[in-house]
């Protein structure tokens, strides 16, 4: 799968396929329903393989002891410092590469809204919430 991706955007959130300001965190202490004590957990195996992928694109991913999604895992967020954040569940494995494009599209929305449009299905049928940027109001019509 292609996890390169290129914006124009005017702010140059993006450049030659990276995602300045934008964190991809994976629960590395995420188990399998199936089997409880599979060593290594699986999302010991995600974060891995995650943090390993976004280094030929320029993605920063952390690997966080736990991100209290346990009902919903394996579980992943990807934070914007300038936009929406966003927290996934559900997912498998082998979503690194999903991961991936979903930063990218967070980094390049002139919005700060990770489009629905071109977004992986694991983060469609994943996601558990979207955080508003620390200063955002609600426009009034």
């Amino acid at each position: 799968m292609d996890i390169t991706a290129t914006s124009s955007c005017p702010d140059g959130k993006t450049q030659d396929g990276t995602a300045d300001g934008v964190v991809v965190f994976v629960c590395r202490n995420c188990r399998s329903e199936d089997d409880p004590n599979a060593d290594p957990r699986p999302g010991a195996l995600l974060s891995s393989a995650t943090i390993a992928k976004a280094q030929a694109v320029g993605i920063e991913v952390r690997s966080v002891n736990c991100l209290a999604n346990c009902k919903r895992g394996l579980s992943a967020s990807i934070r914007s410092a300038d936009g929406w954040s966003y927290i996934f569940g559900g997912l498998a494995q082998d979503d690194a590469d999903d991961l991936l494009i979903g930063a990218q599209l967070l980094a390049s929305a002139p919005d700060g809204l990770m489009p629905w449009r071109g977004r992986p299905d694991s983060l469609k049928r994943g996601m558990i919430a979207r955080i508003p940027p620390f200063d955002y109001t609600e426009e009034k019509s």
